[in-house]
């Protein structure tokens, strides 16, 4: 790794547990910090991103939740980390940035591709709390809206955060500003995908409470994206989607990396 000196849309359905507060989409990019980590090839970033995954799932404390990103970039970590037997923190709980609505047994299913992760783990069903796609789309969306606000009334910590970034700039399945502002008030909501399958998102409510949230980015299909977010362009959906977090971390590998970003890369892990 190599690094420098020093550091059209679903209405949304009414919701079904309290509403959750929600930052303006607005808020001043400037006070987002951004700590990149930039890694020499693909293969690199999974290694380093199966390690991070391994710490918190191993040793995480009391009441700790990991959230996990769909998209391909993720996929070798977590299929590493199922061949290594792993013995999950008492209580750990698993769950889903979004998730497209189909089946659960389908191949596009953010959580059927963890499954092998999941069965190594060998957690209780409660322990995993993903979207519910055999429900009707806005029950599906209410429901996982419910059990993150049950999550957050336990005391439960997000304790680390994955999400991807679209090379259209999206990120979880929050594709425009019009999403954002169905997400105000809101743990979850239902989307209409520009694929035009449906959806159901977390929201910026939930992503700012998350302790480490960790964008990883691969490929330079996503170097215009990663451009837009670094510059805190409102174009970026994903950028506006953490703006009222303080800080947020990148981690991508060389060839998504823009040249001549104006952001410092941090220390070598």
């Amino acid at each position: 790794m190599s690094t420098s000196p020093p550091s059209p849309p679903a209405s949304s359905p009414p919701a079904s547990s309290p509403p959750a507060s929600s930052p303006p989409a607005s808020s001043p990019p400037e006070k987002l910090h951004i700590l990149a980590r930039r890694f020499d090839t693909r293969e690199a970033l999974i290694d380093a991103l199966a390690e991070r995954l391994e710490r918190v799932i191993t040793s995480a404390p009391p009441s700790s939740a990991v959230m996990l990103s769909g998209g391909s970039t993720p996929l070798p970590a977590y299929r590493a980390l199922a061949t290594r037997r792993l013995r999950a923190a008492p209580g750990l709980v698993l769950l889903y940035s979004d998730d497209r609505y189909v089946p659960a047994s389908s191949e596009a299913s953010n959580y059927h591709q963890t499954q092998v992760l999941l069965e190594s783990l060998a957690l209780a069903p409660e322990q995993v709390v993903r979207v519910r796609t055999e429900l009707p789309l806005a029950e599906a969306a209410n429901d996982y809206d419910a059990r993150l606000a049950e999550l957050q009334r336990r005391g439960v910590v997000i304790r680390l955060g994955l999400l991807g970034l679209g090379a259209d700039g999206h990120t979880a399945s929050l594709f425009t500003p019009e999403n954002l502002a169905m997400a105000r008030g809101r743990r979850a909501i239902a989307v209409h995908r520009p694929d035009g399958r449906d959806g159901i998102s977390l929201t910026p409510s939930v992503f700012d409470g998350v302790s480490e949230l960790v964008f990883v980015v691969a490929g330079a299909d996503k170097t215009p994206a990663l451009t837009a977010f670094l510059e805190g362009s409102n174009r970026s959906t994903a950028r506006q989607a953490v703006n009222g977090r303080s800080s947020v971390e990148i981690w991508c590998d060389l060839a998504a990396w823009p040249q001549g970003a104006g952001v410092r890369l941090a220390p070598s892990l």
